[in-house]
């Protein structure tokens, strides 16, 4: 068994395959040509941490992996990382593990980001005149980065309760090419944007309906277990197009768990995005003028499944 270092795994990362992967994990777990066995979640309140354990095999892979994601939110203050994790690789022949990849959770990271990508592609309003980012972590920073291949817009609002954190941001991402503004206030992302990211650890709604305009797209990855939340349920509602990366998970937990529970929305109105990446169509009906679309990512474990996979089955 190989085990890879973080620094190994980052110099074996190539962008283009890994969407590449994840995207068909995408599809296969839509066209349920895969096993995804339910998560496992541990929760810790007192000290603000949680952490997951998801596994997946895509029909047909020489292995199936196991991932191991923790998130401590209050690590920051002492200086430390808030999300950290492994995956490890199993042969589907013999069972033999193949691989243990020690990223720190950096590649359930970049596979969110990729997730948030691909959402984008198919939902993003014809004309992006704003970016609003709602969060300042790594998810935040990286859903921006991987929005560059999808749109040339380079105008971003962000929002956190935290002004030191939202003045760094801003610092750091204009360094790398983006027009950043920070808001004291989360509506002053909303009125100046019309494609949303929000990426946070909330148990509360951060964003209300009031505050978002028509024609205007929500990616919302911060809701990926249980009692957490960002959006107010009824912009869910008002979606013309409400995608999810899975209709179990999201049914259970997430912004669609929340409409849904409020009757707000039925199941039918769902649509997985590997659906809708296999159809080769637009999510959004840009003769139908302006539209809300709201994607609602939770993770599932088939991307870590395929975003590990990129990285060994490179190997020489």
């Amino acid at each position: 068994m190989k085990i890879w270092t973080k620094d190994e795994i980052i110099a074996r990362f190539d962008m283009e395959r890994a969407v590449r992967m994840v995207e068909q994990g995408f599809i296969a777990y839509s066209r349920k040509t895969t096993q995804v066995p339910p998560i496992q979640n541990f929760q810790f309140e007192a000290i603000n941490g949680e952490c997951c354990i998801k596994s997946a095999y895509v029909d047909g892979a020489d292995t199936f992996a196991v991932k191991v994601s923790s998130g401590f939110y209050n690590n920051p203050a002492a200086g430390l990382p808030s999300n950290s994790g492994l995956v490890m690789l199993f042969s589907a022949r013999t069972g033999a593990p193949v691989a243990l990849l020690q990223d720190e959770g950096w590649l359930t990271c970049v596979r969110t980001a990729i997730a948030g990508q691909l959402a984008a592609r198919v939902l993003a309003p014809p004309e992006v005149h704003g970016i609003g980012i709602i969060g300042t972590g790594v998810q935040a920073r990286l859903q921006l980065e991987y929005l560059r291949p999808v749109t040339s817009c380079r105008e971003v609002h962000v929002w956190e309760p935290n002004a030191e954190r939202r003045a760094q941001f801003a610092d750091d991402m204009s360094v790398v090419g983006f027009s950043v503004h920070a808001h004291d206030t989360a509506d002053g992302v909303a009125s100046n944007s019309n494609f949303i990211v929000t990426a946070t650890p909330s148990r509360k709604a951060l964003l209300e309906s009031n505050w978002v305009q028509d024609d205007t797209h929500i990616t919302a990855v911060g809701a990926d277990g249980p009692g957490k939340q960002e959006l107010d349920p009824v912009i869910v509602s008002r979606a013309d197009v409400i995608v999810v990366d899975s209709i179990a998970q999201c049914s259970k937990y997430g912004e669609v768990s929340h409409a849904l529970s409020a009757g707000l929305i039925q199941l039918e109105q769902l649509t997985e995005l590997g659906t809708l990446l296999a159809s080769g169509k637009r999510g959004r009906d840009d003769s139908r003028g302006k539209q809300i679309t709201v994607a609602d990512l939770t993770g599932v474990a088939v991307q870590d499944a395929q975003i590990a996979d990129s990285i060994v089955g490179v190997t020489a």
